[in-house]
């Protein structure tokens, strides 16, 4: 069973930075795959990013490319999502996810992934 705690979350104004942070425990970052996914009011929930066990391979939600970058430290069992050029678009509440096994064939999906942390809100104020 893995514990997830997201932090980072944060007001900031359109065009800032934020670095948000998932430590994991339980299960080791270095052996699944990894997600994170958000969810604003009235929507549903969406894939922003995910990374794979390795580490070598990562895939981004059309909107946040280029913006958005996913990375992990096996070490500290943690996973980032650093996210610049932030728009108000981008506000909602994110969590960080642990698929269910490692090499996940579509990352993008909500069902791949067993663990979910409570969320950490990300407001980007216009």
């Amino acid at each position: 069973q893995v514990h997830l705690a997201e932090s980072g979350g944060g007001l900031v104004q359109t065009g800032g930075s934020l670095r948000l942070s998932c430590v994991a425990s339980g299960r080791p970052v270095i052996q699944y795959d990894m997600g994170w996914f958000r969810q604003a009011p009235g929507k549903e929930r969406e894939h922003v990013a995910a990374i794979s066990y390795t580490g070598a391979s990562t895939t981004y939600a059309d909107s946040v490319k280029g913006r958005f970058t996913i990375a992990k430290d096996d070490g500290k069992n943690t996973v980032f999502l650093e996210m610049n050029s932030l728009k108000p678009e981008d506000t909602a509440v994110y969590y960080c996810a642990q698929a269910m096994k490692a090499g996940v064939v579509d990352l993008r999906q909500p069902t791949e992934y067993i663990g979910w942390g409570q969320g950490t809100q990300v407001t980007v104020s216009s």
